[in-house]
């Protein structure tokens, strides 16, 4: 019994002494470990492209509808469309299915690969396999077509190959416009238009 409290006063007395020197020694660690961290070091992040996730930036399936100045209808649609980085105005557009609603009742439809949109001037250049359907029966393929959707104007860069009521045609180029006196929509070929006439009711 005597040896029992000897012991347990000898533990207790060394307690008093281990324990608040390894609280001095855990505390002088924190210390050392702590001054070790700059906290006005740089925190590492991970380098981003900008300029490439601007080139990401989009939207799918956009539309943009609007009225021309002679109250046709203008609509573009896309399967998806994305900003310059450069230019805030314009717009890259891919897959475009465009429509024109006429005044008189005509409807002009233009689908493309891709488009370049310019917000600014409200131009739209349509290009890689261009196709114009209009609803009088002409079917004209070309590889670059500006159009604005402010007004009705369209027009080719080069050269078209159509199929129409009146036979198969070939021009350097074809412009689409309205006469200013009555607003009635025309199409216009120019520069070496050939005509393969096929009266109506001959099949090929």
């Amino acid at each position: 019994m005597a040896w029992s409290d000897s012991f347990h006063s000898h533990f207790v007395a060394w307690m008093k002494i281990i324990l608040p020197v390894a609280a001095l020694g855990l505390l002088s660690m924190l210390f050392l470990i702590s001054r070790s961290v700059d906290p006005t070091a740089n925190i590492p992040v991970a380098q981003i492209d900008l300029e490439q996730r601007a080139g990401e930036l989009g939207v799918t399936n956009p539309t943009f509808a609007g009225v021309t100045t002679g109250g046709d209808q203008v609509r573009f649609r896309a399967q998806r469309a994305r900003p310059d980085p450069g230019d805030p105005e314009r717009l890259y557009a891919s897959d475009v299915v465009a429509q024109f609603r006429l005044t008189g009742g005509a409807v002009i439809d233009i689908t493309s690969a891709r488009a370049d949109m310019n917000q600014t001037d409200a131009t739209a250049t349509l290009v890689g396999d261009v196709r114009v359907l209009t609803s009088s029966g002409y079917d004209i393929r070309t590889d670059e077509l500006v159009a604005r959707y402010d007004t009705l104007f369209a027009e080719t860069a080069g050269p078209v190959q159509a199929k129409g009521p009146e036979g198969d045609l070939t021009a350097g180029r074809m412009r689409l416009t309205s006469y200013e006196a009555t607003g009635d929509a025309y199409l216009l070929f120019t520069e070496g238009v050939k005509l393969v006439y096929k009266p109506r009711g001959i099949e090929e």
